[in-house]
This record gives C-alpha cells, sequence and structure tokens, in this order.
C-alpha cells in the first residue's frame, strides 16, 4: 500500500494501521509526480494508496484510495478493525522504501519488523532515549531518518513536534523551545542553513535541547566546529547510516567529536562495520576500501531485483558503495560514494575534500562540487555556491585562491557558478545533476 502525505496525524495513523494489519507499506515523498508514482505502484503491484488533501488534489491514484477524509471519519463511526496474527513473524516485510534512483531507476529497499526493531533498539539505547524526550522533526518520514524519529520515540513513549515548515527559520527556532524539545535531528542542509542563513540561530538559547543528531551526508567540519562553539554544553552526535540498514549503522560519541573529527565513529549497538580492500581484507590505517556492515537491521533485500540484491548483500554482509578508511583506533572516517568519485586528467579526486576546503571560506552557506565532461582531462572539477550577505562581494577567483592555499592544482574547480539556493530533495539532500556540460 503506497502512503504519500506530509509529516501528519494522518501519516502516522496510516502507516501503523497498514503495518499492524499485516500489510506492506510503501512510503513515498508526498511532492513525487505522477511518472514516479505510477512507476512505483506498478512495480509494487500496489492495489491501494493513502493520499493526503494535498496529494489528492493533484496524483491520480489509477486504483483504489484512501483519502484524509475518509480515513478520519471512518475511524470516528469505529469501523476500522486491526487483526494482527497470533504469531507473528519478525521476517515479514513491513515497508518497502525507494532509493531516490538519481542515476538509475530507484530500487526498492524491503525492511522487515525485525529490521525495524532492531535499528529503533539500537538507536534509542545510545540516545538514552526516554519517555521525557521530545523530538522536532523537519525530517519527512517518508525518509528512513525522519522514519527512524517516529519509530524511536514511539518506543520510549516520547513526544513528537511535526514542522513542516523548516523555511520559516523563526518558527522553528521559537517552537524549539515553545514546545520544550530535547533534540533535534537534521541532514547538513538543516545545520548550514541554520548557521549560515542569519545569526538567529546561533544567538538563541535552547534550555531544554539534550542533543542534536546528524545523518543523511557529510557535514564539513567547518559546521561542526561552529555547532561545538555556539552550543558547547549541548552534545551533537555525527551519525551514519543507509536506508538499506532500515536507518542507522554508527555514531561518533559526542565526547570525541574534536578529537575524531571527520570520523563517523564506529558501529552502533548490534551492528558490526568494517572496512574491507577489494579481495575483502581489513585495510589499514590510511588505506582506502570499502564499508561493509553486518547486523538484524540490514535489509532483506531489493524488491523483485535479484541481480541488485546480490550486488550488495554478500555472505552476509551489506556492502554500502562507501569509500572510507580508519585511523589507528579503528575509527571510520568516509571518503566519498564509489559512484562520486572523479578522475582529473586520470587522477582520482573526492568531492567532499574540496568541499571542505570551500566551506572554511567565510560567507559560503553551501557548497557541492561533481565532475564535468572535459575533452583534456576527461574530467574537470564544477563548484556550485551559496553566499550569504557577508560572501556576496566573493567571486571565482577569490574561491580558486583559496582552494590553492590548501589543495594541489588538479583539485582547484575549473568551473565555479554561484546560485540563490542549492536544489534540495524533499529530506533535505542536495540533488546532483546527472550529466553537466
Amino acid at each position: 500500500m503506497i502512503l504519500a502525505a506530509e509529516n501528519t496525524l494522518f501519516f502516522i495513523i496510516a502507516y501503523l494501521g497498514i503495518i499492524k494489519s499485516g500489510n506492506i507499506c510503501v512510503p513515498v515523498d508526498p511532492a513525487i509526480d505522477q511518472s514516479k508514482y505510477d512507476f512505483i505502484r506498478i512495480k509494487t503491484r500496489s492495489r491501494l494508496s493513502f493520499f493526503s488533501r494535498r496529494v489528492e488534489n493533484r496524483l491520480r491514484p489509477s486504483m483504489g484510495c484512501i483519502t484524509e477524509s475518509l480515513l478520519f471519519s471512518t475511524l470516528r463511526s469505529n469501523a476500522l478493525r486491526l487483526f494482527p496474527e497470533p504469531d507473528f513473524d519478525e521476517s515479514k516485510v513491513a515497508e518497502i522504501i525507494f532509493t531516490s534512483g538519481s542515476s538509475s531507476e530507484p530500487k526498492g529497499v524491503m525492511l522487515t519488523h525485525g529490521n525495524i526493531i532492531s535499528n529503533t533498539a539500537s538507536i534509542t539505547e545510545y540516545l538514552k532515549l526516554t519517555e521525557k524526550d521530545t523530538m522536532m522533526v523537519v525530517l519527512p518520514f517518508s525518509y528512513c531518518y525522519g522514519l527512524s524519529l517516529l519509530h524511536t520515540h514511539l518506543r520510549v513513549g516520547g513526544s513528537l513536534v511535526l514542522n513542516n515548515s523548516f523555511i520559516f527559520l523563526g518558527s522553528t527556532i521559537n517552537d524549539l523551545n515553545k514546545f520544550e524539545c530535547t533534540g533535534f535531528a537534521g541532514v547538513p542542509s538543516h545545520y548550514q542553513i541554520l548557521l549560515r542563513k542569519s545569526d538567529l540561530f546561533r544567538n538563541s538559547s535552547f534550555p531544554g535541547l539534550r542533543y542534536f543528531t546528524q545523518a543523511g551526508g557529510k557535514l564539513h567540519s567547518a559546521f561542526i566546529s561552529e555547532m561545538r562553539a555556539a552550543f558547547p554544553e549541548i552534545p551533537f552526535y555525527v551519525m551514519y547510516g543507509q536506508t538499506e540498514a532500515t536507518a542507522r549503522l554508527s555514531y561518533l560519541p559526542p565526547e570525541l567529536i574534536e578529537e575524531k573529527s571527520g570520523s563517523i565513529g564506529k558501529g552502533i549497538p548490534g551492528v558490526e562495520l568494517k572496512v574491507v580492500d577489494d579481495k575483502g581484507r581489513l585495510v589499514k590505517p590510511g588505506e582506502t576500501g570499502e564499508i561493509i556492515a553486518k547486523g538484524k537491521n540490514v535489509m532483506l533485500g531489493y524488491f523483485d531485483s535479484p541481480e541488485e540484491t546480490a550486488k550488495a548483500l554478500r555472505d552476509g554482509w551489506l556492502y554500502t558503495g562507501d569509500l572510507a578508511t580508519v585511523d589507528e583506533d579503528g575509527y571510520i572516517f568516509i571518503l566519498a560514494r564509489k559512484k562520486e568519485m572523479i578522475k582529473v586528467g586520470g587522477k582520482r579526486v573526492s568531492p567532499k575534500e574540496v568541499e571542505e576546503v570551500i566551506f572554511r571560506i567565510p560567507g559560503v552557506i553551501d557548497c557541492s562540487v561533481e565532475g564535468v565532461e572535459d575533452e583534456i582531462l576527461g574530467e574537470a572539477l564544477k563548484a556550485v555556491l551559496v553566499l550569504n550577505e557577508q560572501g556576496r562581494q566573493l567571486t571565482a577567483e577569490d574561491i580558486r585562491q583559496s582552494c590553492a592555499t590548501e589543495l594541489e592544482v588538479y583539485k582547484i574547480p575549473t568551473i565555479i557558478i554561484f546560485k540563490d539556493n542549492m536544489e534540495l530533495s524533499a529530506a533535505g539532500k542536495k540533488v546532483h545533476s546527472q550529466k553537466s556540460t
């Protein structure tokens, strides 16, 4: 059953009703276009969709559809009854979450009830969540990170504050105190906007806030340093995960954030992480390999895609596709996705390394580095920047000169573009073009 809705009571009721009744939920971005919705509906052979009012006015369901008004009228008439199986099987698929499919056909990640139970228990353990915790939710529930907030706080009996308007920073910041939130979770773009769009966030006080968490991509060290300077008393958890692992794979204890700057930490409780070379051998400190993971949170496989499943799951391990290295203490440092590595004149460049340098330039809110076709080099570097008022006077040459002080010549972007805003997905992740010229 497809579920397309904003973060509302409707989503929560529909989601829990679907999976508790023994059906499979397919949560999708409520801003999904008709073609992608049709692809997922046909792929999963879904016979029923749940639409919020906004989605109902935009999409054609083609098959049965339960709307927001219909669901609530059904609940009021007490006609909805759920019949859980007497012998519950944790290995049953609870949901299928489709990956973004930015460079290929979207893949449906099959997550079982056992996957969700395991990952939820691990997260609540290391974050020490209790019924007293209240989470400010700015991440969509159609995204595994956002969904993990729902799972964890339901498990401990905590509370959620649903915020669908992060763009209005003032109201978001006010609500953190108004609702006495103890936690805030965001992807890199959330923290970049909060820290550099204006001074309001860094100059505010949050006496009830117990912790910050960050996942969904690398938050560069410059922003972590700014967070620590602005809120030294509030622990900041750097985390790493994948949809294929339900949500979370690792975290860095906040007390190590300066000592292990740039690290994603080690595996969460119940998860084993390794960094291995092409022959499956553990890499030595400083060497590059791929992160692989094992745990009860690892997906069952990709829906109706045995070949893709065989590539990702090998001998009981999930091959993440993330390149990383380790230090002498075993802490993991991500370098890039395998597909992200750029070859400039035959030399491999990690876009994250270049972005790290650019983010240290005062006035830069956001930056994205990618490879573009080049007749001479094969690939050249293109950097897209978003600046605040302080950085409006910066030129492309200023950026290149700053890069030249810390990077080899071939790592300096050839093309530099300034934009007013970075294109982001519903989850707050950057949307990269598939091919640039």
